[in-house]
């Protein structure tokens, strides 16, 4: 006989579904396709992928998570069972947060093995919400106090920020929704991509004072 499809949380779903459809189109997965995402579903749960390698994820491969780590709906894999609390544990410390994607994207990836900020030097970062450099949690093995409490610290101490690198592993970007998350990620890769590139050219130059102010005022004169 066929799974049985889920019974709930059906939009949700699909927009996770969606999410790593886009983030495939987009070409910004490692070659392995590595990932995990979530999204908030009440201030008690979250919908989390129920495995790591995400390509052609379907409505049933995602698991129902109590903010404790307790799995109403669903079942994850054993590997998957460590990155709960990276993800619920965000939820907890930013309220803003709907969404949460990590990957292992290629150039976000140098950045976090060099264990270096990435400059908001790109234009397109300010209009998607990332307004400063994009922090990075040293390392830690996955799924430890020590990893969790890093990333927690660092969105705590930066409440602007929607990324964090994970030194010698990946990005966390974070969003009010996964198809924002997705756009953030491609956005993210972009601009680490043009800052390595940038190097052979004498390397990337800072936006000028008050950019972000210049940015909302424009985007404010379009949406009037």
């Amino acid at each position: 006989m066929p799974p049985t499809p889920p019974r709930t949380h059906g939009p949700a779903r699909a927009s996770l579904v969606a999410a790593v459809a886009r983030l495939f189109h987009a070409g910004v997965m490692s070659h392995s396709g590595h990932a995990n995402l979530s999204t908030r579903l009440s201030p008690e749960q979250i919908l989390l992928t129920t495995g790591g390698f995400v390509e052609g994820l379907t409505p049933g491969a995602l698991a129902v998570v109590q903010m404790d780590g307790t799995v109403v709906e669903g079942t994850l894999d054993p590997a998957n069972a460590e990155i709960v609390a990276m993800h619920t544990r965000v939820y907890q410390a930013r309220p803003d947060v709907g969404a949460i994607i990590h990957t292992h994207s290629p150039h976000l990836l140098a950045f976090a093995l060099a264990n270096q900020p990435l400059p908001d030097r790109y234009e397109a970062l300010l209009r998607f919400g990332q307004a400063e450099a994009v922090p990075v949690a040293p390392w830690a093995p996955r799924g430890t106090e020590r990893s969790v409490g890093a990333i927690v610290d660092l969105v705590t101490a930066h409440p602007q920020t929607l990324a964090v690198l994970l030194g010698n592993h990946g990005v966390l970007v974070l969003g009010p929704s996964p198809d924002a998350a997705v756009s953030l990620v491609v956005v993210l890769e972009e601009a680490a991509e043009a800052e390595l590139r940038a190097i052979a050219l004498g390397g990337a130059r800072d936006l000028e004072a008050g950019a972000l102010e210049a940015v909302r005022a424009a985007m404010a004169r379009v949406r009037a």
